[in-house]
């Protein structure tokens, strides 16, 4: 299954994956108001043997057949130490 991947301009660490022909323009006026305009971040070939770093790759395959996009929300922790994730409230 191919798709782009495209990253926010508004809203840090959040992408949405589209699946290869869906046009970012077809998706919901709310989630395109939210998103902000979207950054080519890259293309996949996703299958079920590939890993995501932080989003189930079924649930990203899913949601790619049934609606054309996967949004991936920002992760609540960084376990790998690898973003600069803003402290959250209650954290310290």
């Amino acid at each position: 299954m191919k798709c782009s991947v495209v990253r926010s301009s508004l809203k840090d660490f959040t992408y949405l994956y589209l699946l290869a022909g869906q046009d970012f323009d077809d998706l919901p006026d709310t989630l395109r108001d939210v998103f902000g305009q979207p950054e080519f971040v890259m293309e996949l070939e996703l299958t079920l043997e590939r890993k995501l770093a932080y989003s189930d790759i079924k649930q990203v395959m899913q949601n790619l057949s049934e609606q054309g996009y996967h949004l991936q929300l920002p992760p609540k922790e960084d376990a790998t130490g690898l973003l600069d994730l803003p402290d959250r409230p209650g954290m310290e």
